[in-house]
């Protein structure tokens, strides 16, 4: 089974790519959904004492927890240290799962891919992008966030050049859905060549 890693910055697709994959039938982790999971059950101990003041009615409020750990380096690294691992357990069991079910192909959809060092799972990597004016469009029309908090994503991530320095395919959307879904093909039945 091929193992594709699909990433990119904050506002270049990659959640719509994501669905694309899965419209042709690829399995998809969805590393932020699995955080997000994580969020809605009973928190982690090591969260829940580290955080206390995320908590809301016994379950961690993210708006909360955003606020606490988005200005405050030190702390984002701790909840970090705290929600990688488990979501890389997950990533595991849906790599297993998936491979023991004799699927030629998943793909982990994990924005930040090269920079808790997912990379080194994944056989092959494709990068969403589009120009940074467009980039800047669409975050900004986002409920709930500004331009204060959307460089502060921006500064946590890779830069966008260097992530597609280091990609085997380049997907850009800048162009809409049609053409998206084109590329999206075609990197599909390059990565069925490769597994024959």
């Amino acid at each position: 089974m091929i193992v594709l890693g699909l990433t990119g910055s904050i506002g270049m697709g990659k959640s719509t790519a994501a669905a694309m994959f899965r419209d042709f039938g690829i399995p998809v982790f969805d590393a932020d959904d699995c955080v997000h999971q994580i969020y809605a059950g009973a928190p982690p101990a090591a969260m829940a004492a580290r955080f206390p003041e995320a908590l809301a009615d016994g379950r961690i409020d993210r708006k909360r927890l955003g606020s606490l750990v988005l200005a405050d380096p030190e702390a984002m690294t701790v909840l970090e240290k705290i929600v990688h691992p488990l979501v890389e357990d997950q990533r595991n069991k849906f790599i297993r799962d998936n491979k023991d079910g004799g699927a030629k192909l998943a793909v982990l959809d994990i924005p930040l891919l090269f920079e808790t060092e997912a990379w080194r799972r994944v056989d092959a990597i494709v990068v969403v992008t589009a120009p940074e004016e467009v980039q800047h469009e669409r975050v900004l029309s986002r409920e709930a966030m500004d331009e204060d908090k959307f460089l502060s994503i921006l500064r946590r991530q890779i830069p966008d050049k260097k992530k597609r320095m280091f990609a085997q395919f380049v997907i850009g959307t800048q162009f809409g859905l049609e053409p998206t879904w084109r590329q999206i093909r075609n990197v599909i039945a390059a990565l069925a060549q490769i597994d024959k």
